[in-house]
């Protein structure tokens, strides 16, 4: 398995693995809403668009993951959204997703970002460093509808104190129905 990083030239087969594979799980019409998501954060301004890392094998496209900004009005931090991420449905079960992750979380870690969060499954996660926080910690931008989903992992081995202020995220998931 090799890792890449970027998406300019190959937006829309990234669009496609998230969408095919969230159609898969959840459903057609999520496939499609995360596929329009992944496709806004890749058209975002330079400024506010996404890291993206994939995992191939050959040119099989296996897994791909995004990380924007996640910025707190009254905070200095280098804070990323790792959101969302994507295993193809025939590439699931076998290590590729940590492995993305893992990856994604040592590059952040290489270029000086201090935490990253997610929102999702907290037994997923916490294989890769996660772990549940309150909103006390780390104000979400919407209305979390699963609160335990909420997670920190932090990049500089120092214990996290709370951020401060409100957050702001990519324009792209500021809908409700995303979180």
């Amino acid at each position: 398995m090799e890792f890449a990083s970027g998406f300019i030239g190959r937006q829309a087969d990234i669009a496609a693995l998230f969408q095919r594979t969230f159609g898969a799980s959840e459903g057609p019409e999520e496939g499609k809403v995360i596929g329009a998501l992944v496709t806004a954060l890749m058209a975002a301004a330079p400024a506010d668009a996404p890291l993206v890392f994939t995992a191939h094998e050959g040119a099989d496209l296996l897994g791909g993951i995004m990380f924007t900004r996640l910025a707190y009005d009254q905070d200095p931090r280098r804070v990323f959204l790792l959101s969302p991420v994507a295993v193809a449905p025939e590439a699931q079960q076998q290590g590729v997703g940590q492995a993305l992750i893992r990856h994604g979380l040592e590059q952040l870690r290489a270029d000086g970002a201090d935490l990253v969060i997610t929102y999702g499954d907290p037994n997923y996660y916490a294989r890769v460093g996660f772990q549940q926080i309150p909103e006390t910690v780390a104000p979400a931008p919407q209305r979390l509808s699963m609160p335990q989903g909420w997670q920190l992992c932090p990049l500089s081995g120092q214990e996290v104190e709370p951020l401060k202020g409100n957050s702001r995220c990519a324009p792209a998931f500021d809908d409700p129905a995303l979180w």
